[in-house]
């Protein structure tokens, strides 16, 4: 008896429509091929659209499904624009010098099929944030040098974050 009541609910459950996060995809079947064109920056921050570029097609291509190519072509294309960064202080050391950042960006993000000419995703208005720690080393005054280049490391993070959640919510339809 418990097997009869057992078995129908195993099937359903089977069936249900879980899967794990990240790896589903609402996309029409005829997308194999994303475009996705270099970024464009509207910041004032230099060459960070190449590294979110790479970042979101490198998160394309590790899905597994989707031949991603560097132009606007295929059955369906991925722009992006980013509108603008910041980067402000938001803790101190005891010589009241900026000592953890939080690093905002913004961004526009078009998913468009190329075969319809329908968007099938978009926001105009994604933003992702970041901390990252300045590493002062008892310094009492942090060289540009340094500054930047910790800044780099921690814009090399967020881009990965950003990448990710960028095609998290394009193949899923957040």
């Amino acid at each position: 008896m418990l097997g009869v009541l057992v078995a129908p609910a195993a099937l359903a459950l089977a069936g249900c429509g879980y899967a794990l996060s990240g790896r589903g995809s609402f996309l029409p079947s005829y997308i194999k091929i994303v475009g996705v064109p270099p970024i464009e920056n509207r910041s004032t921050f230099l060459d960070v659209e190449n590294l979110l570029t790479e970042r979101v097609r490198n998160e394309l291509i590790g899905r597994g499904r989707y031949k991603v190519v560097p132009d606007a072509i295929g059955d369906a294309v991925l722009s992006a624009i980013v509108s603008g960064i910041s980067v402000y202080p938001v803790g101190f050391t005891d010589q009241n010098l900026a000592s953890r950042y939080v690093f905002a960006l913004s961004m526009e993000v078009e998913f468009k099929s190329l075969r319809t000419g329908d968007v099938l995703w978009s926001n105009s208005s994604m933003t992702f944030r970041g901390e990252y720690e300045l590493n002062t080393r008892g310094q009492a005054v942090v060289e540009g040098a340094t500054f930047v280049a910790q800044e780099r490391a921690a814009f090399d993070r967020i881009a990965t974050d950003v990448a990710r959640t960028v095609v998290n919510a394009v193949l899923e339809a957040f």
